[in-house]
């Protein structure tokens, strides 16, 4: 099964989030860029307003879509051991670049989209995180990380589609209080595999889809 776009898929996850709707408490963040169009979907279907958290994948030196680890607003961290074993001694110097590289990024991204908009606040909130697609699932969990700092009421995770090893893991490892996902293949070997149109979501388009969202709760 393929999503035609990440239109098309946020609209069937939010049908799978049907228990969350018209609730006050309730807010999705967005890890951007490509998991805003799905949250997008999700916030409009749900009734709830829609903000990002920036999360940034640690890649892997010469492999940067084979994820390290991941960083996120608030200054959450994960490691994938398993990955760093494969940078042999210099363990410490690739990770502190590829974190100072990621952190420049990061804060750019949190200007670009927010401004100067404060985080919101998610004391006693139920947060529904939400990205296109998860393949090792090292960016949520930094996202799962930061969210959980701010004392939350609870956790959501939520996603089009996620490797079957990756939502073990999740429902398992996770301190989440659900976790919700339309497709979990077993051969999983790229998230684009699961989407006809899977082009890169640009920051204009972030910004649109965000004031729009916002429009939408006036």
């Amino acid at each position: 099964m393929q999503f035609q776009n990440r239109t098309e898929a946020g609209k069937a996850l939010a049908q799978r989030l049907g228990a969350y709707a018209d609730r006050s408490d309730v807010i999705v963040l967005a890890l951007p860029r490509g998991g805003v169009p799905v949250a997008f979907e999700v916030a409009l279907s749900l009734g709830a307003p829609l903000d990002v958290i920036v999360v940034r994948k640690l890649g892997f030196p010469g492999h940067e879509e084979l994820a390290m680890g991941a960083i996120a607003s608030g200054g959450a961290c994960v490691l994938n051991p398993e990955v760093i074993s494969g940078l042999g001694r210099d363990v410490e110097s690739v990770l502190r670049r590829a974190i100072d590289l990621e952190s420049d990024e990061l804060k750019r991204r949190e200007r670009l989209y927010r401004g100067d908009r404060p985080f919101p606040n998610l004391r006693g909130r139920t947060v529904i995180l939400v990205d296109d697609g998860l393949a090792t699932g090292a960016t949520m969990r930094a996202a799962v990380r930061s969210v959980r700092e701010q004392q939350p009421m609870q956790v959501v995770v939520a996603a089009p589609v996620a490797a079957a090893q990756t939502c073990r893991d999740f429902r398992a490892k996770e301190k989440i209080d659900d976790f919700v996902c339309v497709l979990a293949p077993r051969a999983f070997m790229a998230v684009g595999q699961f989407y006809e149109d899977f082009s890169q979501t640009s920051d204009k388009e972030v910004r649109e889809l965000l004031a729009r969202a916002e429009n939408e709760k006036r």
